[in-house]
């Protein structure tokens, strides 16, 4: 007997959005991703009584798939709080459209909530350095990620003036969102000349430190078409987790998007030409170089000529983070949910001054710890089924 690996287009995004993008003092974490949901389920026309699957992690609560089915008065049959990072809500879209195909569940909530800009004012990692790595005094997370940024300079002659395009490749599209939390002027110039943090990487190639929250509804297809929305599809779904400690990363220049990408694309039946719109994870400058190659949209070391062609800015051949991603639109933490939101909006047309015309395909990709945890999502309109 033959069987499908996933459930291709069986189950569908019906309601997204966002709350507390930037700051949003008076909000604890929780509070956060409980004005998501709702706002989610109101975009979806659904109800909280119809909530029977509920999908997240916060950051200060590790059982907190118990502390938010009680906070919002449900009583899901399906929870899940797997947490890998910044990855985490792309993998619960996975599984929860495993669980709705199964039928263990009719109407799926996928929610993330953090006040980390007003109760920290800083980026606050879960990482924790182990032996061989602590005498280092590695600075968590950006020590890693300057580390395979320095070897893809030296392996490929990426410069920082590539990196550079990438955060001013952002913040032109964030310019054109009126949720982003950074819309100033930004030059190559002033990404170069910014303070350095972990060389080779400077303030302009970090991501934000904000207060957000994302939330998605998701159900299955024959339920979707029936909805408030058009429904946005979940064509395939794929991770990879390589390592925890960047120490361990079997090559600082090729990532688990290399392998969560491929199967995705295989069970989409797609391929790299096919994405309209691509919504990255990017935590640091050298995540969107990393992840344009390793999913294939251009060669392994080319990805800094790719950037500075402006390929993926405004205009761009190649449309990426149309919201301005985590370098200038939104970082609360964990960025991986807010990758499927702008995913749906565009392509349900909702982008206002940012949207990329006829998107039908948009792929969506998390990343999770050092470069540690890759999480692929091809989303499609109901005319690529």
């Amino acid at each position: 007997m033959s069987l499908d690996p996933f459930p291709r287009g069986r189950a569908a995004i019906v309601g997204a959005a966002t709350f507390g993008q930037g700051e949003a003092p008076g909000y604890d974490a929780i509070d956060l991703a409980a004005q998501a949901a709702l706002l989610a389920l109101d975009d979806a026309g659904l109800k909280l009584s119809d909530v029977d699957g509920l999908f997240l992690c916060l950051p200060n609560d590790f059982l907190s798939g118990l502390a938010f089915a009680e906070y919002l008065g449900i009583r899901p049959k399906v929870t899940d709080n797997n947490r890998t990072g910044g990855s985490a809500f792309l993998t619960h879209a996975i599984w929860a459209a495993l669980a709705l195909d199964a039928g263990l569940c009719d109407t799926v909530v996928i929610a993330y909530g953090s006040n980390q800009r007003s109760n920290a004012g800083k980026l606050v990692s879960a990482l924790t350095s182990s032996i061989h790595e602590r005498a280092y005094r590695p600075l968590n997370p950006i020590t890693g990620y300057a580390l395979a940024a320095s070897r893809h300079m030296h392996q490929f002659g990426t410069t920082k003036e590539h990196l550079a395009h990438v955060a001013v490749a952002a913040r032109q599209w964030a310019q054109r969102n009126p949720e982003a939390f950074m819309r100033g002027d930004l030059t190559l110039e002033e990404c170069l000349a910014a303070r350095r943090v972990a060389d080779p990487l400077g303030v302009r190639d970090c991501c934000l430190v904000t207060d957000g929250a994302a939330a998605i509804v998701m159900t299955r297809a024959d339920r979707a078409r029936h909805l408030a929305r058009p429904p946005v599809y979940l064509l395939g779904g794929a991770e990879e987790i390589t390592h925890k400690e960047i120490a361990a990363m079997p090559d600082l220049t090729v990532t688990g998007a290399a392998r969560s990408g491929a199967r995705a694309y295989a069970q989409a039946g797609l391929g790299p030409k096919d994405v309209d719109v691509v919504e990255l994870y990017d935590a640091f400058t050298i995540n969107t170089i990393l992840f344009l190659e390793d999913l294939g949209f251009c060669a392994k070391g080319e990805g800094g000529p790719f950037v500075a062609s402006g390929a993926i800015a405004p205009g761009g051949s190649l449309p990426v983070n149309t919201n301005g991603g985590g370098l200038s639109c939104c970082h609360p933490g964990m960025y991986g949910l807010f990758t499927l939101v702008e995913g749906v909006r565009q392509l349900r047309g909702e982008g206002g001054a940012r949207q990329v015309p006829g998107a039908s395909v948009a792929l969506c990709h998390g990343n999770g710890g050092v470069l540690s945890s890759q999480v692929t999502n091809i989303l499609g309109t109901a005319a690529t089924l």
